[in-house]
């Protein structure tokens, strides 16, 4: 078999598990992935190695209170477990998302290698630290890997406790978010000046303002970076509906527009991790296969943008 029939077949495969996903024959997905090692980052400040696709849950997991949706939740954390992932993203900002987590993380199959991030999303030293052991509790965990500030909201005095965490081993990681352009410069001015090892902004094909200042500030300061709404909230599909996907993409092993704008999201060199969030198993899967296999270089990461861009 040829390498690009064994490509077509492959991709028809997983268009056949994507439109069966939900019920028992999501089984050979799992059995594909069992075989394979996912595409793994360093955290700068430590060298410690993460999969480049984690799992977001704003909006998605924001269900407490429906048996139902908690029930399918469960089976995409599953999904997402099994298929190597660790990172899991979320923040008192999103509703229930935190309560949803603990409730599922109580029966799911979890890996050792669970990396647990939330936010701290409040104003005053008191009411931070009430909020994270809030946060604690709901999770259902001993300590979060890394606590984040969200929007950089009350940023100078939340970055005195969770330093005050760290050293205590409350903590391994701290960072700061922001999901708004307004505020890069901002945000700019605090990476340049206070430590941090990581921070989560938004980034992706079709918003790709972060590359000019941030993304080489981070490098240059060793800041692990967390790429948030890497689908735009959806707006990129919009713009590929109905179009085919160009063949090239089967050197780097691309199946999907998903995984095209996913791969092309962690292949920029400053980019520790992306965080899609999803509510459907059969998305779940799709974002998993762009943490496998190859990355796109330089070079391709040019061709991606242009057949983007020329949409």
């Amino acid at each position: 078999m040829s390498r690009g029939e064994y490509q077509m077949r492959r991709r028809e495969l997983l268009k056949l598990i994507a439109g069966l996903a939900g019920g028992y024959w999501i089984a050979p997905a799992f059995t594909y992935a069992a075989d394979r090692t996912p595409i793994r980052k360093a955290i700068p400040s430590t060298n410690e190695m993460i999969p480049v696709i984690g799992l977001g849950t704003s909006r998605t997991f924001d269900s407490a209170g429906d048996p139902d949706t908690i029930n399918n939740l469960g089976k995409v954390l599953e999904t997402f477990f099994k298929q190597g992932g660790s990172l899991i993203d979320s923040s008192p900002m999103y509703g229930s998302s935190e309560q949803v987590i603990g409730t599922l993380l109580k029966t799911a199959n979890k890996p050792k290698s669970l990396f647990a991030a939330t936010k701290v999303w409040t104003d005053g030293k008191a009411h931070g630290v009430a909020q994270m052991a809030l946060s604690k509790k709901l999770w259902g965990i001993q300590h979060f890997d890394l606590m984040q500030i969200h929007n950089m909201r009350d940023w100078r005095t939340h970055l005195e406790t969770l330093k005050v965490m760290k050293a205590e081993g409350d903590i391994r990681y701290v960072g700061v978010t922001t999901s708004h352009g307004r505020s890069h410069d901002e945000l700019f001015e605090i990476l340049s000046s206070h430590p941090f090892d990581f921070v989560q902004l938004s980034y992706n094909i079709g918003n790709r303002e972060v590359e000019k200042r941030l993304l080489p500030l981070a490098s240059e300061r060793g800041i692990a970076v967390i790429a948030n709404r890497p689908y735009a909230r959806g707006s990129l599909f919009r713009q590929t509906k109905g179009r085919a996907m160009p063949d090239w993409v089967d050197e780097f092993g691309c199946n999907s527009w998903g995984q095209f704008f996913l791969k092309y999201a962690v292949s920029h060199p400053a980019i520790t991790c992306a965080i899609p969030a999803t509510s459907k198993v059969h998305h779940m899967i799709d974002n998993m296969e762009a943490g496998f296999g190859q990355l796109p270089d330089r070079k391709m990461r040019k061709k991606m943008e242009a057949t983007f861009d020329a949409l």
